[in-house]
Formats: structure tokens, C-alpha cells, sequence
């Protein structure tokens, strides 16, 4: 997560013709640790019994039904947790990541999880997933105040 309290940019960068490309560099940068980790985890090799690693798929909004793909890094938490680390785009351009704290329960030779996080307002406020994941793919709704869909991801090849 960025920390837009220390961050600070020099007064001539906020000349107006540079603000939205500004803003946009710093929205991208963000990304590049993610795709870091995304490579890294390729030489890991795939569990057969656990949900860690990677995923890629797409997203819908069941709203407005904007779609894209998604990407997640899967890493195992105490308690039967998993830390869900998604990057997805959004109108081929755009992109956006973020971490949930997911909760999963061993059922019938899969998981079911269910998790919420806080993605600010600029993100559209509080989310809360549910879904269902075996070995190889993974299936999730998503609920916000403002928008409502899924997410259909499957390993990697």
C-alpha cells in the first residue's frame, strides 16, 4: 500500500498539464511490485494441496458489466487464512491491486472462504467476497454499496 501521507511532490510538478500524468506514474509504479512477485512465483511450484501460489482469470460487474483480467498471488496466513494479493484491469488500460485477508474452511475436497476489505472511497468503500476454490480454479462474488460481480480465476499454465 502507498502511503499518501509522507508522499510529497515538488511544487513544479503541480503545474496542471502534469498533474494527471503525475498521478498516473504513480498509480502505475505501484504495480511493479506486484509483476516483481508475479515472476518470482513462477519458479515455485504449484500446490496440490493448498490455494497458496498464483491465479489469473477475469473479473465481472454484474452493474455495469465492466470485465477484466485479474490477476491474484495466493500466500498462506495463520488460522487457515490466505493473503489475496489481486491486480486488475479495467477498460484494457487501467489498473488497480490490492490485499484481502481471506478466511478458508477445508469442504469437500475444496475451500470455501469469505473476506471484506476497506478499499477506500476513491476504491468504492467496503468489500466482502465469497466463493468456493479447489486446486485449480476459484470462484468468488464481491459486494460493495456500489457495485456487485465476480471474479473466475483458474492456475496459471
Amino acid at each position: 500500500r502507498m502511503d499518501f501521507a509522507s508522499f510529497h511532490l515538488p511544487s513544479s510538478i503541480l503545474h496542471p498539464r502534469l498533474v494527471l500524468p503525475t498521478l498516473l506514474l504513480a498509480l502505475v509504479s505501484g504495480c511493479s511490485s506486484f509483476n516483481r512477485d508475479w515472476q518470482k512465483a513462477v519458479s515455485a511450484p504449484t500446490s496440490t494441496n493448498s490455494l497458496a501460489g498464483r491465479w489469473e482469470g477475469r473479473w465481472l460487474s454484474d452493474v455495469n458489466h465492466h470485465t477484466g483480467t485479474l490477476r491474484c498471488l495466493m500466500t498462506p496466513e495463520a488460522d487457515g487464512k490466505l493473503r489475496a494479493r489481486f491486480h486488475a484491469t479495467f477498460w484494457k488500460i487501467f489498473h488497480a491491486g490490492y490485499t484481502v485477508t481471506l478466511v478458508t474452511e477445508p469442504r469437500d475436497d475444496a475451500w470455501q472462504f469469505h473476506g471484506e476489505e476497506n478499499l477506500g472511497w476513491l476504491g468504492g468503500g467496503v468489500y466482502r467476497y465469497e466463493g468456493r476454490a479447489s486446486t485449480t480454479n476459484f470462484f468468488s462474488t464481491y459486494k460493495s454499496d456500489y457495485d456487485h460481480g465476480t471474479f473466475e480465476l483458474h492456475r496459471p499454465p
